[in-house]
């Protein structure tokens, strides 16, 4: 079969390939992503195979198509487990703990059948040594350190395991391709190679990949798409790990795990609810502060956020928010002066959300309205009470979705307050013993605040 090097460019965002170097990628718009690699291919007669379809219904469904991991959080993320033959795309900073997660699930699942750890970073005695510090049974863990993809198909074929890890995605070559490991061509060809293997023995596979700066996963877009799901580790505060998916083919996305980074792992955090609010008993909240409730995936939270309105040091105002997007703070910023009288143009805002989770949902903008207009003011609110609610430009309080479930959640935390939406205030006050406070407009909101005795 004779094999010939052929010369493309290949977009690194999206993964597009081109004869010629272009400056805008066609197919995901992005400018200057074209890489050369160098590509072998082989020329061989083209054959047409007989195919034939069949109905859904004729197609056998296992009754246990899922197995748990031993970890719960992370089942929680996965939507209810690993599923058998299903591909898995873990992304996160170095050194955050992607590695540990998945020698301890590697160690839970080994009672089912045999786990293959492909390591192509490290070697043998050094993941050895990390699975003696976790007080993991060597025994029950099977190690492979390759990076050749032939040798990895060859041992999951041969062995066929329940599980394989593959550390990293980015280390696996295939002699197919003269690029280099990591580039467009070795990363699409490899995973989808290690996909299909797998799925034709029913092994379920975690690939572990490499992040940019800008905090994606390293690599063309295409490889998520390969996968089933797409989970990204996040750091919190000191020795908090979140894991949040971003694509789920089985459960629902943007679910969320929270895990607390000890000596012997990590380790699921017990009260996740009230995990990101500091705890004040028998204290008053100081000014900028407020609780807003979120929603993520299935569960809820009540998070804690803080607001900083001062002036400003020169001659540019500055917003400052890492957990909330900086755009959704000016707006809320320019709703409060145009509505609500408050005098912003000439102070910096500073947003921070409690324990350091990313929130991206509308509910908090009624909460981060209540904060900055505290801060702003030097009034502190109730330290009873939560704010639920979407700003419209018009200053109007807007519903939000998964109502019940929030007042709930408030409820069970020992809340005894609830501002949120006129519209959502006659579906749930027979629901719950919170007092609701519904609300129309974000200026009658705190002229009312403004009015009442300190």
């Amino acid at each position: 079969m004779a094999k010939t090097e052929v010369t493309r460019f290949y977009c690194s965002e999206c993964g597009h390939s081109s004869p010629k170097w272009l400056g805008r990628c066609p197919s995901c718009g992005s400018w200057n992503t074209f890489e050369e690699e160098k590509t072998v291919v082989s020329k061989k007669g083209t054959t047409v195979s007989k195919a034939s379809s069949q109905s859904l219904s004729s197609i056998p469904v296992e009754k246990e198509f899922r197995f748990s991991s031993g970890i719960s959080e992370l089942d929680r993320v996965l939507g209810g487990g690993i599923v058998h033959g299903s591909s898995v795309l873990v992304g996160g900073e170095p050194g955050i703990g992607k590695s540990t997660l998945m020698l301890q699930v590697c160690h839970l699942c080994a009672a089912r059948g045999l786990v293959l750890y492909v390591s192509g970073e490290e070697s043998a005695s050094q993941v050895r040594q990390r699975a003696e510090r976790l007080n993991l049974d060597l025994d029950r863990i099977n190690i492979l350190c390759e990076t050749h993809l032939e040798a990895i198909c060859h041992v999951i074929r041969t062995e066929k395991p329940s599980l394989v890890i593959i550390d990293s995605l980015q280390t696996v070559l295939s002699e197919e391709f003269s690029s280099v490991p990591g580039s467009v061509p070795q990363m699409r060809g490899c995973c989808l190679e290690i996909n299909s293997v797998a799925k034709q023995v029913q092994s379920s596979v975690f690939f572990i990949g490499h992040v940019t700066k800008e905090g994606t996963i390293a690599g063309p877009k295409i490889i998520e798409h390969m996968v089933d799901t797409v989970l990204y580790f996040e750091e919190s505060s000191l020795d908090i790990r979140l894991i949040r998916a971003s694509k789920n083919r089985f459960g629902a996305a943007d679910e969320i795990g929270i895990f607390e980074m000890g000596s012997s792992g990590l380790v699921p955090v017990k009260d996740a609810s009230s995990f990101f609010i500091s705890k004040r008993e028998n204290e008053e909240l100081p000014p900028g502060i407020a609780y807003a409730t979120i929603s993520e995936g299935s569960r809820t939270f009540v998070v804690e956020i803080q607001a900083l309105v001062t002036e400003a040091k020169g001659s540019y105002t500055r917003v400052y928010s890492e957990k909330i997007e900086s755009q959704r703070i000016m707006r809320t910023a320019a709703i409060l002066e145009r509505h609500a009288g408050l005098r912003l143009g000439e102070r910096d805002i500073y947003i921070n959300v409690a324990g350091g989770i990313r929130v991206n949902e509308v509910s908090v903008e009624l909460a981060t309205a209540a904060a900055i207009w505290s801060a702003a003011t030097g009034i502190a609110l109730d330290k009873d009470a939560v704010w639920m609610g979407e700003l419209s430009l018009s200053g109007e309080v807007r519903p939000v979705s998964h109502g019940e479930r929030r007042i709930k959640s408030t409820e069970d935390m020992g809340f005894k307050k609830a501002f949120l939406a006129a519209s959502m205030y006659s579906s749930l006050k027979d629901k719950t013993s919170v007092k609701l406070l519904g609300c129309r407009k974000i200026g009658d909101v705190f002229k009312a605040l403004s009015s009442r005795p300190r």
